[in-house]
């Protein structure tokens, strides 16, 4: 459409933000609805304000072709809960996101989309020309887990490292705590994925006391493995309160940890899953066990990663002015 040269026009300045938001992985075998680690692939995105309202989103990558493209995208609905939260209006917005991380696989893409539109929000507030905002770590957990449900998945993608989440009156809280440098993550991603509604439906709501206090003991001995003593990842990742459970609905899954532990690999669910975590320790061993699913399970995709000590970034752009018609 031709602009009406005759009409009057104003300046308007677009600002834009670049977010990078990792993987993670939740439960890390007994740590049910408390650990998480965040893991060094994620996705990438750039917002861009404009005049006009509403939002369009373009995608390339995992989910092109497949996830909302308007307002209704997870991303753009979740940075317009946070200026809602905040009694703002979300401002028109053109998104770019390259997309890496599995949808429904148990590397947290749901909250990594979560966790992008609030820091999508998070940097355009900052940068309002108006009344800038800066929001508080307490205030991206809270909101991220309002939206989510549970922080075991958000804290990470937002902080990194491995974080232990747990909630309290006052709302969500956590602790980072930094990954020994000698474990190796290795993850195993198959072609089928795994509802994480269905999975959690799977989880019965009483277990037998023996076996909480055998999970209890094994993610007390996992934070020691995975800060401290990686010598101790397989007895630690030892899991009687989930997994076991939804090994049912998957068990494909359930097969493949059972051979990686039946040769002293640390296998867990990744998350809800499907995909397979393997906390290996040191390289030589996370190679061991990639090599043996490259041999014995080649339709499973190996992803040689590191743990992400960053979490979420965002970054402004410079500024980009144009005319528009009033």
């Amino acid at each position: 459409m031709s602009m009406n040269a005759d009409a009057p026009q104003t300046t308007y300045a677009a600002r834009s933000v670049r977010v990078r938001v990792p993987a993670t992985s939740a439960n890390l075998g007994p740590g049910f609805d408390t650990l998480g680690i965040a893991l060094a692939y994620g996705d990438d995105l750039t917002a861009t304000t404009r005049a006009e309202s509403g939002a369009t989103v373009h995608v390339t990558g995992v989910g092109e072709g497949e996830v909302p493209t308007d307002a209704s995208n997870l991303v753009v609905r979740s940075a317009a809960y946070v200026y809602e939260q905040l009694g703002r209006e979300l401002p028109g917005l053109t998104l770019e996101a390259h997309n890496r991380i599995p949808h429904g696989r148990g590397m947290g893409s749901s909250g990594s989309a979560i966790v992008a539109g609030i820091m999508i929000a998070a940097g355009l507030l900052e940068s309002d020309p108006e009344s800038p905002l800066s929001l508080t770590e307490a205030q991206l957990l809270g909101f991220a887990t309002a939206l989510e449900g549970h922080p075991d998945n958000v804290a990470p993608a937002l902080f990194g490292g491995l974080t232990i989440a747990w909630t309290t009156p006052e709302g969500p809280k956590f602790k980072k705590l930094m990954v020994h440098r000698g474990v190796a993550p290795l993850v195993l991603v198959p072609s089928f994925t795994m509802s994480t509604e269905l999975a959690r439906s799977l989880q019965p709501e009483q277990v037998p006391h023996e076996d909480a206090v055998f999970n209890v003991s094994r993610s007390a001995l996992l934070i020691a493995a995975l800060t401290q003593s990686p010598e101790l990842l397989f007895e630690s990742t030892e899991d009687r309160l989930h997994q076991n459970y939804r090994g049912a609905a998957m068990p494909g899954t359930r097969d493949l940890i059972a051979e990686l532990r039946e040769r002293g690999y640390p296998a867990v669910v990744s998350g809800a899953g499907p995909s397979v975590l393997v906390m290996s320790n040191g390289p030589q061993e996370r190679l061991a066990a990639a090599d043996f699913v490259a041999e014995h399970h080649p339709d499973w995709r190996v992803l040689t990663l590191a743990v992400d000590t960053k979490g979420a970034t965002v970054e402004p752009i410079p500024a980009i002015s144009s005319r528009v018609s009033q």
